[in-house]
């Protein structure tokens, strides 16, 4: 089943590609397809930016064939891609009044959470909205990877329970799986994630100033 379920999507990822690339990407009668190559990016776990935009500005051209329910998921696919701005780039191709949807607004507010690198408090929030959520796959892996790039390019080190809490409570199984995937090493319950000074590195810039250059300035 999961096997074909990925068949299809390339097939359709094929098809769609072909209308993305000519005015195809504007007939209404595509929609369905492009709908449901939207559903198989949340039940496969993949993404597709450029076939989600294109969704989008179709229910901007054709209101009546709006889905609330396929708007939800393109948004938190794009979530799920930060820290890229996709999300920015689906939102403002809604309306003032699809962006009042109370699912849309509680995106809205997680997505917000997220760029502010409150953590804690996004994934308090987010269990709130598991009926929401739980029907895209990898999504709390996907905040996990997006959490670590931040931790990152923040921090040398981190108190152990302070990290598994910014991941989303995770296990200790867990969090050893993540330093495995970041190179991050343990040491009395410290996490030590990298030296900064290694990643900001000097740079030495040297110009070569001609005679003839500064012989204006010299002799006026």
């Amino acid at each position: 089943m999961v096997s074909s379920r990925r068949e299809e999507a390339e097939t359709i990822r094929t098809e769609i590609n072909e209308w993305l690339a000519n005015v195809e990407r504007y007939n209404f009668k595509n929609l369905p397809v492009f709908e449901r190559y939207v559903e198989l990016q949340v039940s496969e776990n993949f993404y597709d930016l450029e076939a989600s935009l294109a969704v989008l500005k179709l229910y901007q051209f054709f209101p009546h064939l709006y889905k609330a329910e396929i708007v939800c998921w393109i948004l938190l696919k794009a979530i799920a891609n930060l820290p890229h701005t996709d999300f920015v780039l689906c939102k403002c191709l809604l309306g003032p009044g699809q962006l009042d949807d109370l699912n849309i607004v509680r995106i809205t507010y997680l997505a917000n959470l997220l760029e502010l690198c409150q953590f804690k408090s996004f994934w308090h929030e987010k269990n709130k909205d598991q009926n929401l959520i739980s029907q895209i796959t990898g999504f709390d892996d996907s905040i996990r990877k997006f959490v670590c790039h931040v931790v990152n390019i923040t921090y040398q080190s981190l108190d152990k329970i302070i990290l598994k809490d910014l991941l989303g409570n995770v296990t200790d199984a867990e969090l050893k799986s993540w330093m495995a995937k970041c190179g991050w090493k343990e040491d009395h319950g410290t996490i030590y994630i990298s030296n900064q000074e290694d990643i900001i590195k000097t740079k030495n810039i040297t110009e070569k100033i001609t005679f003839d250059t500064v012989s204006v300035v010299m002799y006026p």
